[in-house]
């Protein structure tokens, strides 16, 4: 009992990091003067994702065997699984909520709605084009690395170094873009910063204050709620694969998902999903680039299953993202591909 009550503790420390995260990690972009997409895909993102490229390079680099080593590469994989289907997912669960909430206020007692709120799509066609761009970016590296985890030839290692290429070349592109495209309509107050709700402009060492405290916490709760999870899934009669799988990447992407719920409430959409995208971008390539190096780099049939469905998952969203007709219905049927990876899991484990 005590494990399940401290996942909760762990959830629910996470949630609340989050909320002073993000409320710090938006001042830290205005301080920064970068972009409010850049918030999302760069700010947001590092910070929450930096703590689990940490932990795939210690578990790489200090694995006594092979097996330990895999658990890194496992994490490299599963880590965009989990952002593919389950965060963007909850993302449109989320809006659905909230957009369901908001028409039952608005609606007159005997009028009835032409739409339902998941058909509603999210954004005009540029808007559609700006979410796409980050799938794009994302769908050819990560078919890249799962086509390395299938073949096997001397260099490979030396092509780790691409991968922490490809994130600098995405880094730039995206402060520049997102400093010259930056919407007007996100041009909106901030919230007080938590740690001084009475000042109208923050001191700059308490944004810094707050955005590295608030990462420690998340780092710290995320990594225990794992270990909770390590212990409840054999109670639950789950095996340590199937627990490595499939509750694992939900875990260590919890403070992303986490993210995405806080700026849904808030009406801050682009953010949340900016966010999602933007930590995809650093699990395509930095604990890639990882792996590579330290690693033979070989998938077996779990892992290669779990690439196929992140970029199944990936290129339904590309195609509604393009075709401008993303809802959050749609969206949320990206958790479904999450189903599908845990029902095929099962005959390759057996």
């Amino acid at each position: 009992m005590i494990h399940f009550v401290l996942l909760i503790v762990c959830a629910g420390a996470i949630y609340l990091s989050c909320e002073w995260f993000v409320n710090a990690v938006e001042w830290l972009g205005e301080r920064l003067k970068v972009g409010k997409m850049a918030v999302g895909t760069i700010l947001a993102a590092f910070g929450t994702a930096l703590p689990e490229s940490v932990v795939t390079l210690v578990a790489v680099t200090t694995g006594a065997t092979d097996e330990a080593k895999q658990i890194g590469v496992g994490a490299a994989m599963g880590g965009p699984l989990a952002l593919a289907t389950i965060a963007y997912g909850v993302t449109g669960v989320m809006l659905l909520l909230k957009r369901r909430k908001q028409r039952l206020r608005v609606l007159a007692p005997t009028g009835t709605p032409q739409n339902g709120p998941g058909d509603e799509t999210l954004g005009n066609a540029k808007d559609m084009e700006r979410l796409a761009k980050d799938q794009k970016w994302f769908l050819p590296i990560f078919f890249l690395k799962v086509v390395l985890g299938l073949v096997a030839f001397a260099f490979k290692p030396a092509l780790g170094v691409l991968f922490f290429a490809a994130y600098a070349v995405y880094f730039w592109r995206e402060i520049r873009s997102s400093r010259a495209d930056d919407d007007s309509d996100e041009d909106e107050e901030l919230e007080p910063l938590k740690l001084q709700p009475k000042a109208a402009s923050p001191a700059t060492w308490a944004v810094a204050v707050q955005t590295l405290a608030t990462l420690v916490v998340i780092f710290i709760a995320a990594h225990f709620f794992v270990k909770q999870l390590d212990v409840i899934g054999p109670m639950l009669g789950l095996s340590a694969t199937v627990t490595a799988l499939l509750l694992s990447p939900i875990a260590t992407e919890l403070p992303e998902i986490m993210n995405a719920v806080i700026w849904v409430r808030q009406g801050k959409t682009k953010l949340a999903l900016a966010n999602i995208s933007g930590s995809m971008m650093i699990q395509a390539t930095v604990p890639s680039g990882i792996g590579l190096i330290f690693t033979s780099w070989h998938f077996d049939g779990p892992l290669l299953w779990s690439g196929i469905i992140t970029m199944a998952a990936i290129t339904y969203l590309l195609l509604t993202m393009r075709a401008h007709r993303l809802t959050p219905a749609r969206l949320a049927v990206t958790a479904g591909f999450y189903a599908v990876f845990a029902i095929g899991l099962v005959p390759l484990l057996g």
